[in-house]
Order: C-alpha cells, then structure tokens, then sequence
C-alpha cells in the first residue's frame, strides 16, 4: 500500500511539475534598449517624424457634451435609447458584478475638436472607468468611415469607479467591470462616435490658451507615502470661439476612488463635481485623468461630500487662474501618434513568478492598437498613455519640459489598457500596481518613458530631454 501511494504521490509530482512549466514563465529582466519592441517602436518614431510638422496657423474649436447616463430597470435593453435592465458599476472587484441601484448625477462624453490648416485633434473625454479597448476600436472604425482617423483621436477618461461597466471582455475585465452586455457596448459606441462627431460640426475661430497650478492638498502617493514623490498640478487648456461659446478642459493626477466599492450609484466621482461647477460659466468643461498611477485622492467629507468638495475646490482655484491665462489664436501646434510594439505579456503569479503569456491572454485578450500620443498647444505638451500613469514618471516628464520652457501634462487611459506603469524600482514589491498590474516586466516603465521622451522632442523641436 506504502509503495503505491509512492507511485501515486511520483505521478502526481511529475505531472504538476510538468504543469508548472506550461503554465509559468519567469521573469524577463533583459534589458528594453536591446529588444526587438524597442527596436520597432523607434523605427515607427523615426518614419513618424519626416510628417511631422509644428504650425502656427489660425485655429478653429468646436464642442460637444453627450449623455452617457443610462436608464435604469428598463423591460428591456433598448442600446439606441440608452435603456437597460440593469448595469454593474465599474471599478471595483469587491463589488462583484452588482448592479447599480441608481443614478446619483449624470455622466457624460465631452468632446473639444481643434483644427489648424493641416491639423486636427480631438480631445475625447468620459466619465468612464477607462476607455475601454474594444468600446474605442469599435468608434474608431465608425469615425474612419467619417474620415476621421485614430491619429486624430486623444482619448481619456475620467477613471470614476462608479461608472457604468458591462463593457470589459474576458475573465479579468468582468472582475472590474460585471458581466459583459453586448448592448451597453453599442450604445457607447454610438454616444463616443456622436460626441466627436459633433465637436468637428461645431469647429468655428478661436483662440486658446493653457497653464497650470498645484493642488498638492489633494492628493497623495499611495503605495509609499511620503517616501515618495507624486504629480501635484493641476493642468487645464482654455478654449473660446470667437464670439461665441467656450470650453475648459482640465486634468488632475488622483484618482477618482473617494466612493469606494459600497457605493452602488452611478456617479462621476470628484471629476464630475468640477464639471458641473466649470459649467456654471463655460459651455463645456471636460476632464481627463492624470497620471493617476500611486496617486489617490486626499480631501475632507463623509459619503459624497468628500468628491463635491474635491471637485469644486479645484474649480475654484482654477477660476483664480483662468482671468490671468492669454489667448491666442495662432498658436504653435504638432501632434504625433505611436503605436508601440508591446513586451511579453504575463499575468503575476508571484513577485518573482509569471503565469505563461498564453495563459495570461485566456484570462484577458492581448492589448491591441496601444498607442502613445504627445499633443503641442503654444507652450503646454498634453501627452497620452495606455494605462493609470505613474504620477512620479509623470513629474520627471514634467520637469524635463520645463527645463526648455514648455508645460507638461500626462492623462491616462488613451483608448488602450496596459495595466500600470510605474518605476521598475517598484516591481517586485507586493503591491497591487506593481505585482497584481504589472503585465509587461520590469522594464515597461522605462521603456515608455523613453518614447515619450523621444515623441516629446520632436513636437517641441527640442534635444536632449
């Protein structure tokens, strides 16, 4: 009996070991500068930058704002009227695929389309967890049928984790955002399509302006407290149609979490709170996550006075700034879009110990169509990431720009998801943003920060950032 269990328990052994190396992988350390993605990715850049121009023209704005606010406890899911029977909130796995149980403010899809004699740009925003990959690869195709392409596309969002969900694929998605609903994701793809397509129906003159302050007070670095550094502007471009109407788009680096998983009502968090109070005297205002990556959001208030609070203090402050922000109407412009060659991709196991990458894209789809985008408006750089940003990158980018006199500003969530990207020196940390949302090894985060050095130079004609 002795002898079979032995026979039994080598079996057993044998096959789980055969298992552990199918189904893991260690890590890859091997440094980015000598990969073939690295590699790809500067050989995009490189034929990017023969078409890529800084002008001064005259520039046209045009602005929309659509709901995204759906009705609840429909009979039926109606997608071309908005109406469902019910929709998970997005944001937290601890609220386990519930559906919401009301409406606490409205949300909403913003859009401000900006145009010069070569270039246009439109500056997409959602009071959304994250825009999500297969929702914007849908309004892409739309759009292009439109002639508008992806690289005339900035995408973010407002990362509020009490927005609608239903729209994440796989495994992991319907962790954070509840079972997929194939009708939640046409109808926000029709809102998304209609809102760019109204922004470029409204382009008339205009001038812009831009700047930024802190508003360190209201945020702080959550993975090692004050050990760390962390983003504490507040960055907003101004916009007014001559004579006519006038738009604000701001972007803040904490995250929209002040409702944590107990709140089943759908709302727009702090964001939305400085939308509204913005909108009190613009026509439309829109905000777009920072670099949100070790960032959460520092303020006083019990249930949702805390983001009221948030939000409308920012926009307070920002109203002392806008009297004293010049306009121009001739403002240096340059754009470049790049789609990045991605690393391997894993799901963790361990700090030291990778889920093999075939594994991995069963639990969630592979992240296609990832871009970086670096946008020049006058002397402020907005620049767009695939992922919650690291807030402590982000202040290196900014402090780079501003050695040659530019303005900076990272906003995240661009359309694609890459988890987080933060400082390797965080990787093997036990961590929920390096361990958990660290698809793409340890040097992911350098490797980013290198292209966004490189696309930031040639929009701002610089060297040696």
């Amino acid at each position: 009996m002795i002898r079979k269990i032995g026979i039994y328990f080598g079996a057993a052994l044998v096959v789980l070991t055969i298992l552990f190396f199918i189904a893991t992988d260690s890590i890859d350390s091997t440094p980015y500068f000598e990969s073939n993605y690295f590699k790809t990715s500067c050989a995009r850049i490189d034929s990017l930058k023969k078409n890529t121009e800084i002008t001064t023209d005259s520039i046209q704005a045009g602005f929309s704002r659509v709901s995204i606010t759906p009705t609840l406890n429909s009979a039926e899911d109606n997608f071309a009227e908005g109406k469902f029977k019910q929709i998970p909130l997005a944001g937290f796995g601890a609220r386990k695929g519930k559906a919401a149980t009301g409406i606490h403010d409205s949300i909403f899809v913003r859009a401000v389309a900006l145009k010069t004699n070569k270039q246009t740009m439109v500056f997409v925003g959602a009071d959304l967890l994250i825009m999500p990959p297969n929702i914007i690869d849908s309004v892409t195709s739309v759009l292009l049928r439109k002639g508008i392409h992806r690289n005339q596309l900035y995408f973010s969002a407002t990362h509020t984790h009490s927005s609608v969900g239903a729209w994440g694929p796989g495994f992991i998605g319907e962790q954070f955002s509840g079972k997929e609903n194939i009708n939640l994701e046409k109808w926000l793809v029709q809102q998304i399509s209609k809102a760019v397509i109204s922004a470029l129906a409204d382009l008339r003159p205009a001038c812009i302006g831009s700047g930024d302050f802190s508003a360190g007070i209201y945020t702080n670095n959550r993975v090692i407290g004050e050990l760390g550094t962390k983003n504490n502007d507040f960055s907003f471009i101004s916009i007014e149609q001559i004579g006519h109407r006038k738009a604000i788009m701001g972007s803040f680096s904490a995250h929209s979490t002040t409702m944590g998983s107990g709140n089943m009502e759908v709302s727009a968090d702090y964001p939305g709170y400085w939308e509204r109070k913005m909108e009190q005297t613009y026509d439309v205002a829109v905000f777009y996550a920072g670099s949100v990556g070790s960032q959460s959001p520092s303020g006083k208030g019990e249930g949702f006075d805390r983001p009221q609070n948030i939000g409308e203090s920012l926009a307070d402050s920002l109203n002392i700034y806008l009297p004293k922000t010049t306009l121009s109407d001739k403002p240096a412009f340059s754009a470049m879009t790049l789609k990045m060659q991605l690393p391997a991709y894993h799901f963790r196991l361990t700090t030291k110990l990778n889920l093999s990458s075939a594994l991995s894209k069963k639990l969630m789809p592979f992240p296609e169509n990832v871009y970086l985008q670096a946008v020049r408006i006058g002397n402020m750089v907005w620049i767009s990431a695939p992922a919650d940003f690291s807030g402590e990158y982000a202040l290196q980018i900014k402090n780079a720009l501003a050695s040659k006199g530019f303005h900076a500003n990272v906003t995240s969530f661009n359309g694609n998801y890459v988890g987080y990207i933060v400082p390797g020196r965080y990787y093997y940390m036990d961590e929920y943003e390096s361990k958990l949302m660290g698809w793409f090894g340890p040097n992911m985060g350098e490797y980013t920060m290198d292209l966004i050095r490189q696309i930031s130079k040639i929009v701002t004609n610089t060297e040696n950032l």
